[in-house]
């Protein structure tokens, strides 16, 4: 027993006593620059927020068609729901603008690029007029984004710890999707929209340069569903009353 007391004293000592040595410090002037440059790598998953008309009849737009050889008729009584089935990750890339504030606040811009996909599931059959060989088996709808994003975002630092720095960021992003081109998606959103974003990171000073981990949560602030497309069903497009984009970004910047 005293024997086990002794060594953990031992052990509490040493302990006490490497973390009372002054560590070096890398990059001590790194966050008195005025403005910096750098660039990030990322992986996203999107997802949706979805309210639905129910019935389908609430909504006023929808006029019900009959459609020859559909195991199922829609008619303005029936509850068409869409939800976004399973994540599907993504990647990011993009290059950062830091300017320096104040001691604890930056701006930062980060331009970028973001590939993404997410998956609808229906509860009634997909149906989509332009793919040859569908199947009435089929209940999902995939629905791929290229964004070009622009977040201008407010990073507030806590007090440096050694090598270390933790923080938070806030924020206004304007994504542009580039591959929101057809006019007969099944689905048809609009191209640009504005988010409100927020998140936590951690800065890791290296010898030659400061390496970043951020999670970041972006909320799209506008109803993305667009005009149903004449050319297909439109109760996938009618039975939604608004449609809002999430996206969520691990971040790993190098500057």
């Amino acid at each position: 027993m005293r024997k086990g007391f002794l060594i953990l004293m031992f052990l509490f000592m040493i302990a006490v006593g490497y973390a009372q040595n002054a560590r070096v410090k890398y990059l001590t002037t790194f966050d008195d620059k005025r403005i910096h440059f750098g660039f990030t790598l990322g992986l996203n998953s999107l997802d949706f927020g979805m309210d639905h008309y129910t019935p389908i009849g609430a909504n006023f737009q929808f006029v019900p068609k009959v459609w020859p050889g559909d195991p199922k008729q829609i008619t303005a009584t029936d509850t068409v729901r869409a939800d976004v089935s399973r994540n599907i990750g993504g990647f990011t890339v993009g290059i950062i603008t830091s300017l320096r504030l104040s001691r604890d606040l930056d701006l930062r811009f980060l331009p970028g690029l973001s590939f993404g996909e997410r998956k609808l599931i229906y509860n009634v059959p997909v149906i989509d007029n332009l793919r040859q060989g569908y199947s009435y088996d089929n209940y999902e709808y995939s629905i791929k984004s290229t964004y070009l994003d622009f977040p201008f975002l407010i990073k507030y630092k806590a007090l440096r710890i050694n090598n270390n720095r933790p923080y938070v960021i806030f924020g206004l992003a304007y994504r542009q999707d580039i591959s929101r081109s057809s006019k007969d998606d099944l689905v048809r959103l609009k191209n640009g929209g504005f988010y409100a974003e927020a998140g936590a990171g951690w800065d890791t000073y290296f010898l030659f340069f400061r390496f970043s981990m951020e999670a970041k949560v972006s909320i799209g602030l506008h109803n993305q569903l667009a005009d149903a497309p004449e050319t297909q069903r439109q109760y996938y497009n009618r039975a939604i009353k608004r449609m809002t984009s999430n996206i969520f970004t691990l971040s790993f910047h190098f500057e």
